[in-house]
């Protein structure tokens, strides 16, 4: 097999070659033809998580060089282990990356993403940027029919991790203001479950008049350009009042500190992307405000199962993507930390 391996942070992949794996038990081998590119694949390239008061770096948490980055990842089973039986070799499947130890209450629970010994595909075992991957348990993969199979690769992080965010803000009225703050390929995987949900009123909010224009034909409503220094007002006069519910894929300093004043009465923040920084929160105002601040870290395998389900029945319109070949990673990587993406980055393998 072949993989795309970071040796060193910040420094370009390198392609290896290594020996296929051999399924053993309930584990099934997937041959990756699309794995799309994330954000937090470029954190992880680069080493360091920015925690607002400290910088830690991934060898400091366990995560050992060299890494085979990649967590959006579909493909074919082309080898499974003496005890899969629900599966066989050719099944086209997505896989789910957020792995727990499967073992404590959390996992029990069905809330493998939130495992505290989690160990996910592409991060903490090899992932999508390989030529196979290995899954421990034939669960983990689910049928995508149909559909688009590189926009389905997306749905593994981008839309699952949209998807459980948007869960957490419902119930709503479909014509009360949501924010979403981030155009980027998080935020539009926003807006197009927002709208399989029939919400009528969501405000995009971006430093890019590029990308809030990208967002309208998305199906955003409204949109606020964030620059300046009045970026809460101009929210809170396009919502028309405070608002109740932003949805934060962004999440730095900047976002948290332009959309805490924007809440009304009850209001909350659902803290999404991974840009780091801090927030100074006023203790009274969350009191009397009754505000909450509710992180959201990608989602459930019972809601990526959802997610699909409803794009089958054609409820969920597909955002700007490109597919890439596998063998152009590195400036694939490039683009996505320059800003250069509309939409998403597929990698595929190109067909001998």
């Amino acid at each position: 097999m072949r993989s795309w391996k970071v040796f060193e942070a910040s420094e370009v992949l390198r392609q290896v070659k290594e020996a296929t794996p051999e399924p053993a038990g309930s584990e099934v081998v997937v041959s990756v033809s699309h794995c799309g590119l994330c954000h937090s694949d470029i954190t992880l390239w680069k080493g360091v998580f920015d925690m607002g008061d400290k910088k830690v770096t991934i060898d400091s948490i366990g995560m050992k060089h060299p890494i085979t980055l990649g967590h959006e990842i579909l493909g074919t089973v082309s080898a499974v282990g003496p005890d899969v039986t629900d599966v066989k070799i050719g099944d086209r499947r997505l896989v789910y990356p957020w792995l727990g130890c499967g073992e404590c209450d959390t996992c029990r629970t069905g809330r493998e993403n939130l495992c505290m010994q989690g160990r996910p595909l592409g991060m903490r075992r090899p992932g999508g940027f390989g030529s196979h991957v290995v899954v421990p348990h034939s669960r983990y993969l689910i049928d995508t029919g149909d559909l688009d199979p590189a926009l389905a690769a997306t749905y593994a992080c981008s839309g699952l991790t949209a998807y459980s965010a948007i869960r957490k803000a419902m119930p709503a009225s479909p014509d009360e203001a949501i924010v979403v703050v981030g155009a980027g390929g998080l935020g539009l995987s926003g807006i197009v479950i927002l709208k399989a949900f029939g919400h009528e009123n969501i405000v995009v909010v971006d430093v890019s008049e590029d990308k809030l224009e990208t967002a309208v034909k998305a199906g955003a409503h409204k949109t606020v350009l964030s620059t300046g220094d009045d970026v809460t007002k101009k929210i809170v006069e396009t919502a028309g009042r405070p608002v109740r519910t932003i949805i934060d894929f962004v999440n730095n300093s900047q976002t948290a500190a332009f959309s805490f004043p924007a809440l009304a009465r009850g209001g909350r923040i659902i803290m999404v992307g991974m840009f780091g920084g801090q927030i100074t929160v006023p203790t009274m105002r969350m009191a009397q405000g009754g505000l909450s601040l509710i992180g959201s870290i990608t989602g459930t395998l019972q809601e990526l199962r959802d997610l699909v389900e409803l794009a089958k029945r054609g409820k969920l319109d597909a955002i700007p993507y490109e597919a890439v070949p596998k063998t152009s990673i590195n400036d694939a990587m490039d683009r996505l930390r320059r800003g250069a993406v509309k939409g998403r980055i597929v990698l595929q393998e190109e067909i001998a």
